[in-house]
């Protein structure tokens, strides 16, 4: 993965583009990493978390955890970290997560977080920043990332 600060740009075509670059992204990852994806309805995130997962080979279908805030996916072999898909839209702060009781412990899974700029920074020291966005007209996306120190 790229050091803190550089910024990666790629654009995508189609949702098979999205969920390659979240596989890609995903070698780059370990437990205790803090994704956060960030971009307007329908700009591709729950489709770079599906990737994500792919890449991480957790268990269980990927879906957006709108409604029930947080998803938790079991490692699918032993030498990989579990992944924690969070919904931060309807989540009111950090507080709100911690009450949620999950079985993982944040720091042995990857922690993919929607809508979670201006919330889920203070889960790590670092997280990679994902942002994403459609063309108007078409559906091509945009993705930009990087990873943020502090």
């Amino acid at each position: 993965m790229s050091d803190a600060g550089s910024v990666q740009t790629r654009e995508l075509p189609d949702v098979a583009d999205t969920e390659a670059l979240g596989a890609e992204l995903a070698q780059g990852l370990s437990a205790g990493d803090v994704v956060i994806l960030d971009g307007p309805l329908g700009a591709g995130k729950t489709a770079l978390a599906r990737g994500i997962a792919a890449g991480l080979d957790v268990v269980g279908r990927v879906s957006s955890p709108t409604f029930i805030i947080a998803r938790e996916h079991k490692p699918g072999s032993p030498d990989r970290p579990g992944m924690v898909h969070v919904d931060a839209y309807r989540l009111g702060g950090l507080d709100e997560l911690d009450a949620l009781d999950l079985d993982t412990d944040l720091t042995d899974a990857v922690v993919v977080v929607e809508w979670g700029e201006g919330v889920a920074e203070r889960l790590a020291d670092r997280h990679l920043l994902v942002r994403l966005r459609r063309d108007p007209d078409t559906d091509v996306r945009h993705a930009q990332w990087s990873w943020i120190d502090g």
